[in-house]
């Protein structure tokens, strides 16, 4: 599930974020980035889903 998570962050920034937090301030941001370019909100992706499953590893 991680790593098609991570894929599609790379493809389509917003439905990945949006699959591993759902709606909220961090789809937004990815959005925006998106808007702005592929590549910002493809980092930005990449980035939040890595760490969202950090700090589920941690727990």
């Amino acid at each position: 599930m991680k790593a098609t998570r991570l894929l599609l962050g790379i493809l389509l920034p917003p439905l990945g974020i949006f699959l591993t937090y759902g709606v909220g301030p961090t789809l937004l941001i990815s959005v925006l980035l998106t808007v702005f370019g592929w590549l910002p909100g493809s980092i930005y992706a990449v980035w939040a889903i890595t760490k969202h499953y950090e700090q589920i590893e941690r727990a």
